[in-house]
């Protein structure tokens, strides 16, 4: 196989079959990995900006906090997320949590860039679960740690609140489920979700229902192919103090 592409992983998972590639750009001579599910793109090390986004922004919104923060991450992808929640000082533990096992050895075999960051660190551990399922439930995200609650969740896994990987993910974005979800978080907790859409008003409006405060973050930035700029969103949703 050429150098210029490698398939470094490819499995039939119960969502479909899902690989990870490795290609070199033309234009840039750096390596990029791409996660592919059937024939549709998941992720690529090309596009972070969002993931990236979704950690500051989330955590900004912990102002007042000083830390020591505990944090959960759901959808573990390449990472991204992730690291940029541990690049906060104030970030004592991370638990990830990713449905697909296969995703997770990816990062414990070190086959993708940051999983000698990620699982080099202490305060980082992988959690192999359904997060719909677990925020749902009343022993919430660390299923080492039944009813443990966390200063911030970040979420990564659908397209949007509209366009989900599989249809029982839809009611988390309902009323009853983030007001399930918001029951994982400590006093002044925050919420964030990454979105591929553009702001979605009636989405807002919903966490607004449940959460203190809530806004939709447009994170703009050059797209790397076609030119031009691309955007995504980052909803912030935070719990009052009491």
């Amino acid at each position: 196989m050429s150098t210029r592409f490698q398939e470094l992983d490819w499995r039939p998972t119960p969502i479909g079959e899902i690989s990870l590639r490795r290609r070199r750009d033309p234009v840039s001579g750096a390596d990029v990995y791409e996660v592919k599910l059937d024939d549709a793109y998941l992720m690529s090390s090309l596009f972070t900006e969002g993931e990236i986004a979704l950690a500051r922004l989330g955590l900004a919104a912990l102002d007042g906090a000083a830390g020591p923060l505990d944090v959960a991450v759901g959808g573990l992808g390449l990472g991204y997320t992730a690291r940029a929640a541990l690049d906060d000082a104030r970030v004592g533990s991370l638990v990830v949590v990713e449905a697909l096992a296969e995703v997770v050895e990816w990062h414990e075999r070190r086959l993708v860039p940051l999983g000698a960051a990620l699982t080099g660190d202490p305060r980082c551990r992988f959690v192999h679960g359904d997060f719909f399922a677990l925020a749902a439930g009343p022993d919430g995200l660390d299923p080492l740690r039944p009813g443990r609650r966390f200063d911030a969740v970040l979420l990564d896994v659908d397209h949007s609140p509209r366009h989900v990987l599989h249809p029982r993910h839809a009611a988390l974005y309902r009323p009853a489920g983030l007001r399930a979800l918001a029951g994982h978080l400590r006093p002044g907790g925050v919420f964030a979700l990454w979105s591929d859409d553009p702001p979605d008003e009636a989405f807002t409006a919903v966490l607004a229902g449940v959460f203190t405060e809530a806004k939709a973050h447009v994170v703009a930035f050059p797209h790397p192919l076609r030119g031009g700029t691309a955007a995504n969103t980052v909803y912030v949703a935070r719990l009052g103090p009491s």
